[in-house]
């Protein structure tokens, strides 16, 4: 009993989120009340003229005009038509309003969060979140608003009229009340879990379906076509199942709510025939208690329909709430006056991943000068991206601290410290956009002659001369109109044109070949002079000019020095570099 009370104040709370949201536009959420009110208002109207019709009008002298019924009709229908059309319509503003601002408001929390944050969400469920559950949530309160409380205060202006036409045959209507609620609460209950499992099955199946198409020419090189379909045909059966057996839930609640109706339906009828007998009921007052009491009927069934939906929309409330409060990086610290020297303090730095219990990084102290750049070797997996990440603080030391011109990282704004950087990657990233808008990436003005300059500089002058609309060619998705030496190359004209004083090469020459190497070495030693760089490199022959080279190993600095000081101490260098020699 416990459990399930504290599962449902747990629900509720993003439910009162959601209605917290809404009540932005209280005015319009007014309306749709009104309009609620004036339908649920009117529904009783009909069986009353009914009575009236039945008892009064089929007689020699009938006490009203006849011409009077059907502008009445006519009338309250207008009125409800009316009221329909004003909740419907503001109820679609307000809910097509605030689907927009969940989805701005998840995409700027994607936007903010930390590096861990994918770690823990695949972008299934990230997608997922944003596109489909974000539906899911305003039709919860599409739901809530124009089904429950529609419904209800319908069925309630029904119940009244019920009551005070026959309360005896109305006790035995409010008999049916907990056994509906009863049947609704136990098929919610179940529906509410499936409709977790479907949710995430359906945030598999939009990952794979996301791996598929990034890594297509993977999936062909390796004969790979028969596993994946195998996976997808698995999760799309699961989903089925899922599906399933939630249709069958929501088939079973309907009947046993509509036997529990039909027995109700003969047991007043016989009630009826009783008093009927005794002279305590009319005809009119019988045929109209019947009809309003199946008034009640469709909307106590939509209320079990919505139960399904209702219950779809509780977790994907609950899931895109939970994306919306996800921890985002710090906000905090100052700006730098200007552009940066480019000195770089690390003092003592230790770093884990989350989960890990051995340190990437462990005590690591380096100081890397203005100007200086400084090469980062070592085997794979021994920290040296993970010390090039701690410097634009996409993590955070455990403990120690890094400073930069004296001042620690964690006390400057993340903005002002990462506009002082520029990066180029081993995975290039381009955006679906043209190559002068992927160059002069964030840049809100940017400056043309600036963006040729980055392009004669990275070699790209030729390439971009060749194709149709030059610097207003599309580069396509992640860059599929180029090859993978021309995106590495679009890659280092963007940081090119940033001119930031500290500069991260994470494998900036991997993907070219030996004559685009050299091209672009050039440029990049050209670009390197006055800026502290970071390189991180595996082919220890682009490295050999660097000021210093540190080699990392298990997370720590066990050599430092220049190529030739490195190469005298036959150390762990030394090894590296003869036996990339001997390959």
């Amino acid at each position: 009993m416990f459990a399930e009370r504290y599962e449902l104040m747990n629900l509720s709370s993003p439910i009162k989120r959601l209605i917290k949201l809404a009540l932005q536009y209280k005015g319009r959420m007014i309306l749709v009340l009104i309009g609620m009110l004036i339908t649920a208002g009117t529904e009783p109207i009909f069986p009353v003229i009914l009575k009236f019709v039945l008892d009064d009008g089929f007689v020699k002298n009938p006490t009203f005009s006849f011409w009077l019924v059907p502008f009445v009709i006519i009338g309250v229908f207008v009125i409800r038509g009316s009221a329909t059309f004003l909740t419907d319509y503001t109820m679609a503003w307000i809910t097509s309003n605030l689907v927009n601002q969940l989805r701005e408001k998840m995409y700027v929390r994607v936007l903010r969060v930390g590096r861990d944050f994918y770690s823990k969400h695949s972008l299934g469920q990230v997608v997922n979140s944003l596109m489909y559950e974000a539906n899911q949530v305003v039709d919860l309160l599409r739901n809530i608003m124009t089904s429950i409380v529609r419904d209800i205060l319908t069925a309630f202006g029904l119940f009244v009229y019920l009551l005070w036409l026959n309360w005896r045959l109305t006790i035995v209507t409010m008999i049916l009340i907990p056994l509906v609620s009863v049947v609704m609460r136990l098929s919610g209950r179940r529906l509410r879990k499936l409709n977790e499992d479907f949710r995430n099955v359906n945030a598999q199946l939009t990952k794979m379906l996301t791996e598929t198409t990034r890594a297509s020419e993977v999936i062909k090189i390796f004969n790979g076509e028969t596993f994946e379909q195998n996976r997808f045909r698995q999760c799309i059966y699961q989903l089925r199942r899922f599906m399933m057996k939630m249709v069958s839930t929501q088939a079973m609640t309907m009947p046993l709510t509509q036997l529990i109706a039909a027995t109700g339906v003969s047991i007043i009828i016989l009630i009826a025939l009783i008093q009927s007998s005794h002279d305590q009921t009319t005809v009119g007052g019988f045929v109209s208690f019947i009809t309003a009491m199946l008034m009640m009927l469709p909307p106590l069934r939509r209320l079990a329909d919505v139960n399904n939906n209702l219950q779809a929309g509780i977790v994907a409330t609950k899931s895109v709430f939970d994306l919306m409060n996800s921890p985002i990086e710090r906000q905090d610290g100052f700006d730098l006056p200007g552009r940066a020297r480019g000195k770089l303090e690390f003092d003592h730095v230790t770093f884990s991943y989350e989960g890990q219990a051995k340190p990437a990084l462990s005590d690591v102290s380096l100081t890397v000068n203005p100007g200086e750049t400084l090469a980062l070797v070592g085997m794979s997996g021994g920290g040296k991206s993970t010390l090039s990440h701690l410097v634009p603080e996409f993590y955070a030391p455990v403990s120690g601290e890094i400073r930069l011109d004296g001042v620690p990282l964690h006390k400057l704004s993340l903005k002002s410290l990462r506009s002082q950087i520029a990066m180029v990657n081993q995975q290039v990233v381009l955006f679906d956009g043209t190559v002068a808008e992927n160059i002069a990436y964030g840049d809100a003005n940017p400056d043309v002659s600036r963006i040729k300059a980055a392009i004669e500089a990275a070699y790209l002058k030729d390439v971009i001369e060749q194709l149709p609309e030059g610097l207003n060619s599309p580069v396509g998705v992640n860059g599929m109109s180029f090859s993978g030496g021309q995106r590495q190359r679009i890659a280092i004209a963007r940081a090119i044109y940033k001119d930031a004083p500290i500069l991260i090469l994470d494998e900036a020459t991997s993907a070219l070949d030996t004559e685009s190497e050299k091209a672009v070495q050039s440029a990049l030693n050209t670009l390197m002079k006055g800026r502290t760089t970071i390189v991180i490199a595996h082919r220890l022959s682009t490295i050999e000019h660097a000021d210093r080279i540190a080699v990392i190993t298990s997370g720590k600095i066990v050599e430092i020095g220049t190529h030739a000081e490195l190469l005298e101490k036959n150390g762990t260098y030394s090894n590296l570099y003869h036996l990339q020699f001997k390959e």
